[in-house]
Formats: C-alpha cells, sequence, structure tokens
C-alpha cells in the first residue's frame, strides 16, 4: 500500500515539468543545479549556495520554555555534510540567518562548533548577514559580508523589491502548494522566473511560506514563475499557473 509521502509524490509527478534527483535551470543565464536537499549548485563557479540555516533555533525555544528537543543543529550539521560530500565545492555561500539569533555562535556546543569547522577547511566559506544573525559568527572561519556578487550572481540574505536580475536571496523560506484530483500536497521549494531566485531554507525547525502570498509580489514575472519543489529524493519543477494559495 502507498504511503502517504507516495501519494504526495505521485501528485506532484502529475502535474510536473518532468523531475530528477537534481533539476538544472538557466538563472539570468547562468547553469545552476537545484538539489532536492535544498542547496543550489552553480557548476561554472565551483560553488554550493544554502539558505537558512537557523542553527541553534531548538536550543533557543527551549531556553524560552518551547517543548522542543534541542537537536536540530545536529540534524542540520549532518545534512550540510551529506550535500557537501556530494558535491565537494570550492566556494560555499550561507545566505544569511546561518544562526537563530545574534548570540547562536557564540553558545554553539563544542562538538557541533568542530564539526561545522572540519566542514568548512579548506573552502572559501562566505557568510551573508540575516536579520537573524547581522553580525559575523563568533569564532568561526569564514568571510561575513553583507552580499556577494560573483560570476553575473549577486547574493543576498532579503530579495530586494523589484527588478534584480541574478539576485539568489533566502529570508523567506519559500513553499508552494499544488491540488491534484482533490489531494493538496505542500512542499518547501525554489522559487525563480529565471531570472532571480529564492532558495527554501535548509534547517531543520525552518517552515515554509507559500510563494503565492503577497510577500513575494513584484520579485517575479508570474508567467515564468516555476516551483521547483522538493521531493523524496527529487526536484518537481511545477509552473506558476498550476499552483495554490494558503
Amino acid at each position: 500500500m502507498w504511503t502517504s509521502e507516495e501519494d504526495d509524490m505521485g501528485a506532484l509527478a502529475a502535474v510536473s515539468d518532468g523531475s530528477g534527483a537534481a533539476t538544472r535551470i538557466a538563472l539570468a543565464g547562468i547553469e545552476a543545479v537545484c538539489d532536492p536537499r535544498g542547496v543550489l549548485a552553480v557548476p561554472s563557479l565551483r560553488m554550493l549556495v544554502v539558505s537558512d540555516l537557523h542553527l541553534e533555533k531548538g536550543a533557543a525555544l527551549a531556553r524560552r520554555g518551547a517543548l522542543v528537543p534541542p537537536y536540530d543543529t545536529a540534524a542540520t550539521l549532518a545534512r550540510l555534510a551529506a550535500v557537501l560530500d556530494d558535491h565537494r565545492p570550492d566556494i560555499v555561500v550561507s545566505l544569511g540567518d546561518s544562526f537563530h539569533d545574534g548570540e547562536g555562535s557564540a553558545r554553539l556546543p563544542d562538538p557541533y562548533r568542530e564539526r561545522l569547522a572540519a566542514l568548512m577547511a579548506g573552502r572559501d566559506w562566505y557568510w551573508i548577514a540575516g536579520n537573524h544573525d547581522p553580525d559575523a559568527p563568533r569564532d568561526l572561519p569564514g568571510r561575513s559580508v553583507q552580499e556577494l556578487a560573483v560570476g553575473g550572481l549577486t547574493f543576498r540574505h532579503e530579495p530586494r523589491k523589484g527588478a534584480a536580475e541574478g539576485e539568489v536571496a533566502g529570508h523567506l523560506h519559500p513553499g508552494a502548494r499544488i491540488v491534484v484530483r482533490g489531494r493538496s500536497v505542500r512542499r518547501p521549494c525554489f522559487a525563480s522566473d529565471g531570472l532571480r531566485m529564492v532558495m527554501p531554507a535548509f534547517g531543520a525547525y525552518t517552515g515554509t511560506l507559500n510563494i503565492l502570498d503577497r510577500a513575494y509580489h513584484g520579485l517575479f514575472g508570474m508567467d515564468r514563475l516555476m516551483a521547483y519543489m522538493l521531493g523524496r529524493g527529487r526536484v518537481f519543477p511545477i509552473a506558476g499557473t498550476m499552483l495554490s494559495g494558503g
């Protein structure tokens, strides 16, 4: 018998423009690869882009009395290690909100700090300032910048209003929803119109905001909007005309 997740994957496949373990797209004329684990690879730059890690979110919530297990950092770092091992980038760009708050890097337990430093070793690592973590991470390597422009692409945390060709941003935690034969499926996604991209959040305890929400208004040419929805080991390209709000 199919599980609910298998039903979801079947519904996505029914309306997708094709699916694969990764999906190659043209972003402002530059080849990029949407990985189903929520990272973006730029082969010509030997670069990997990840957004909204929100490390130490669970610990921050637990200190405020929320009944959540503070194990998200371990899970997020394990996933990050796997994608780095697969893609082997020379450059890594973390698009802001890498830590859940400004003190997150200072509170990072030593085993996690050592694990993260090992993942960074031998790579050019850029920390983009986010609204949750505007200052440089404490006692960690890498370069901290407000934004980064390289190879025709500009990386920043919050997308700018209006046209911004070549922009790759995070912050909004994009997700998409489709309804197929009465079945509603919601998944995190890459959102792009071929000119700019808003990336899904990577952190273990991060949610999503539907890309039809008004927070995205003016960011994309709606006639070209695509949601690259993340499935189990696959990316499903879904045309914007197939998406539902809510």
